[in-house]
């Protein structure tokens, strides 16, 4: 007679799974129901809207694994999604996450949760609650997906939405701290990333080695917007930096009567950016299209905030520089390249 088939014996291990959610419930007793149950205060709030953004971390994640460290790309899970709910002026509520792999490892799940839990800290959101999927044959062994669930909350006449967007506002723009969670198909392939040992090499040009410059955690820019709040700036548009680089995330901003300037030589391009084209190569145009280029997050405000904004920029600890500006249009980008011309 055959022996009686298990779960375990499918490759699905329970007991696993039970560990894991014994060891987040010590650090977050909301986890391990079937919900999260969150206490809504609406602080003086006449009509609040709740913000749902979504997110992953993409092709960053074979990077991680090539250099066996998952202890970052938690927070690059949290920033993705959480720098989105922002950028409409939302205070972050709570977050969600969803983990999915072809063989539950307890240690490599306590690493890239501890990352979640380390990219809401940083946010100001919980962590209060998520799904561990272990399917074996759907995953290979050794391979996993990531996906953020985010949602916050904001009062509906201060939606910052682009509307008051206006010719002669500024574009003030925040650094990124590299790529971010973009591009990495790209940036893998330019720069022979897969080819064993090439991320443990140093590169002189980076002061450092590939895989760590590959693998700065995405800034998370909720500290910025509190202190931009707090300080009354009069925010027009917000722009998350992400896939579709300035061009294609600017101009979500944008009404439809504007368009948006953007000057390349008001700042100084990362040596990682350079690295890639150069290596390639990459055209510029392919680069502004997928990268971020150095500039993680944009804020459309009148000239007459710059101060502001500065000040408000150096509480939260960011880089600010006057990227360009607004000018009657069609509600599109325009780059000009740092020897003036338009591309």
């Amino acid at each position: 007679m055959k022996k009686p088939m298990t779960y375990q014996n499918a490759g699905v291990s329970i007991t696993t799974a039970d560990k894991l959610v014994d060891h987040l419930r010590t650090q977050n007793r909301a986890i391990g129901g079937f919900s999260g149950l969150y206490p809504l205060r609406l602080h003086g709030m006449t009509e609040p809207m709740l913000v749902a953004s979504t997110d992953g971390v993409g092709t960053k994640l074979l990077v991680a694994k090539q250099m066996r460290n998952l202890s970052t790309i938690g927070i690059d899970l949290v920033a993705m999604v959480v720098n989105d709910l922002i950028v409409c002026g939302a205070a972050p509520l709570f977050f969600l996450d969803y983990y999915a792999m072809g063989k539950l490892r307890l240690a490599e799940a306590k690493s890239i949760i501890a990352g979640i839990q380390a990219g809401c800290k940083t946010a100001g959101m919980p962590l209060i609650g998520g799904e561990t999927a272990e399917m074996p044959g759907l995953y290979p062994p050794g391979d996993f997906d990531l996906a953020g669930f985010g949602v916050g909350i904001v009062e509906k006449s201060r939606v910052i939405d682009g509307r008051r967007v206006l010719p002669g506002d500024l574009l003030y723009g925040f650094e990124s701290s590299g790529l971010h969670s973009n591009g990495y198909s790209l940036a893998r392939k330019a720069l022979d990333a897969e080819k064993p040992g090439r991320l443990s090499l140093k590169v002189k040009e980076l002061g450092t080695t590939l895989g760590s410059a590959l693998m700065k955690p995405t800034r998370i820019y909720v500290n910025l917007m509190r202190a931009l709040t707090k300080a009354k700036a009069d925010i027009r548009g917000c722009a998350h930096i992400t896939g579709g680089g300035i061009p294609g995330n600017l101009n979500r901003t944008l009404p439809l009567n504007a368009d948006a300037v953007v000057n390349l030589a008001s700042w100084s391009l990362a040596p990682l950016f350079q690295l890639i084209q150069d290596r390639g190569p990459v055209t510029q145009n392919e680069m502004l299209k997928t990268f971020n280029m150095g500039i993680g997050y944009i804020v459309v405000a009148p000239p007459g905030e710059e101060t502001r904004i500065r000040r408000a920029a150096k509480a939260a600890g960011e880089s600010c520089h006057v990227i360009g500006h607004i000018t009657r249009g069609q509600g599109k980008v325009r780059i000009e390249s740092r020897e003036g011309t338009s591309l």
